[in-house]
């Protein structure tokens, strides 16, 4: 709903000079994944697994075996705020290390 939202307001605010798009991280090493009540803690004590093994099992799943690093999701944001890709609007950018396979 999100990126059909962004491609909207891209098409109605482009001629305006605004530009509109999306960046969708998908796990990403912050405490969100990997602190006390994150979310490998979270399954791991729901299927009483540690959490370090929850954590691998996610990364095993990313093409990149491992999990997005946070300053690597600012680098695109400020790729996609610089004057660089002034002409990209409406587009959808995933960050994932290759998990979700679909397009």
């Amino acid at each position: 709903a999100l990126v059909n939202l962004a491609k909207s307001l891209s098409k109605e605010f482009g001629g305006r000079g605004v530009r509109v798009n999306t960046v969708d991280p998908g796990p990403v090493a912050t405490d969100l994944w990997f602190g006390g009540d994150g979310v490998a803690a979270t399954i791991g004590a729901a299927h009483d697994v540690d959490r370090e093994a929850v954590a691998a099992g996610a990364a095993a799943a990313m093409v990149t075996g491992r999990f997005t690093r946070p300053e690597e999701v600012a680098d695109i944001v400020l790729l996609l705020s610089s004057v660089r890709t002034a002409n990209v609007t409406g587009a959808d950018f995933t960050i994932d290390g290759g998990l979700v396979t679909t397009v």
